[in-house]
C-alpha cells in the first residue's frame, strides 16, 4: 500500500476495538474531537485530480487505503459515498482498500452496478475478538467481491478463523496490537494461532505490529511505537515470509518522552533523529 485517501474524517465509536481509537488520540493532540465527522473538501477528489498536462496525479498501479481516519460505511457519510464510488469506478487502474467495522451496512450501500464486484476493490472487515469475527465475517463471505481480507486489529482477544479460511474466499489476514494510548495486550499465542491457520489454507498473513503491550512466554514487553512493526517482522510470522528487518531501537528512543506515541524518528524529525 502506498498512499492514503480520506474523503471524510471522524467517526463514532462502534464496538470494543474502538475504545482507544488511534484517530481519537491523534485528534486530541490537535485539540480536536474524533467524533466530529466532516467531508474533507481539500482531499475529496484525490483519485481523479489531474496535472496541468491532463495526467492523473495518482499514478496508475497505485493502491489507496480509504478512510483511515473514519469508516467507509459510516452512516453520516451516506450522502458523500456515491461520488466516491464514481471516482473508484473511473480509476480502474488504481486499487482501493476499503476497511470497515460496519458489516451490516455494506450490502445496502454498494453501487447499483456492483454486480460481482469492482475488480479494483479490496474489501476488508475488522474483527477485534471472536464475537465480532463471528458477527461480521459471514457477511463478508456473502458479498460478491473478488478480494476479501480480515483485519484483527486491535486484536484484544483470541480469534480462530479456521472455518472461514477453509472457504477459500479470504485472501489475507492482518493482525495488529493496540497502540497510542491503548493498554490492552496482544498475546504471541493468539498471533501464532492465526498464522498457523493461514498457513494451513495457504492464505497470506501479515503481522503488522505488536501493539504497546506484547506478551510472549508469560513475559510482557512494552514496545516503543516506532518499533512495533520491526518487532512483528522479527517474529517471522509472515506469509509469504518477507524476511526480518535490521532496524534496531536507538538508545535515545528508550528515554524519549514521545517513545510510546511517535511513528519513528526518521519520519517525524521532532527529536533530531
Amino acid at each position: 500500500m502506498n498512499d492514503i485517501w480520506n474523503p471524510w474524517h471522524g467517526c463514532n465509536k462502534y464496538s470494543e476495538g474502538c475504545k482507544y481509537c488511534y484517530m481519537y488520540y491523534l485528534d486530541s493532540q490537535r485539540d480536536k474531537k474524533g467524533s466530529d465527522i466532516y467531508k474533507v473538501k481539500t482531499n475529496f477528489n484525490l483519485p481523479v485530480r489531474k496535472t496541468r498536462s491532463g495526467e492523473y496525479k495518482i499514478p496508475s498501479g497505485s493502491e489507496l487505503r480509504v478512510c483511515m481516519t473514519s469508516d467507509f460505511f459510516l452512516e453520516e457519510a451516506d450522502s458523500w459515498r456515491n461520488d466516491v464510488w464514481k471516482m473508484i469506478k473511473e480509476r480502474q487502474d488504481v486499487t482501493f482498500w476499503l476497511q470497515t467495522k460496519r458489516a451490516d451496512r455494506v450490502k445496502a450501500n454498494l453501487p447499483d452496478d456492483w454486480g460481482s464486484g469492482y475488480n479494483n476493490i479490496k474489501l476488508t472487515f475488522t474483527a477485534e475478538n471472536q464475537k465480532r469475527a463471528d458477527e461480521r465475517i459471514p457477511i463478508l463471505l456473502d458479498i460478491p467481491v473478488k478480494y476479501k481480507a480480515v483485519m484483527c486489529a486491535p486484536m484484544i482477544g483470541k480469534i480462530t478463523l479456521d472455518k472461514y479460511l477453509k472457504t477459500g474466499q479470504i485472501k489475507l489476514v492482518l493482525v495488529d496490537g493496540e497502540n497510542y494510548d491503548g493498554d490492552r495486550p496482544l498475546y504471541y499465542d493468539w498471533v501464532k494461532l492465526l498464522y498457523d491457520e493461514c498457513s494451513k489454507y495457504n492464505v497470506d498473513f501479515d503481522f503488522i505490529g505488536t501493539g504497546n503491550f506484547f506478551i510472549k512466554d508469560n513475559k510482557t514487553y512494552r514496545v516503543v511505537k516506532a518499533y512495533q512493526r520491526v518487532m512483528a517482522l522479527k517474529s517471522g510470522l509472515q506469509l509469504p515470509n518477507i524476511g526480518t528487518t535490521t532496524i534496531k531501537v536507538q538508545p535515545k528512543c528508550k528515554q524519549c518522552p514521545r517513545r510510546h506515541s511517535c511513528n519513528g524518528c526518521r519520519w517525524c524529525g521532532k527529536c533530531g533523529g
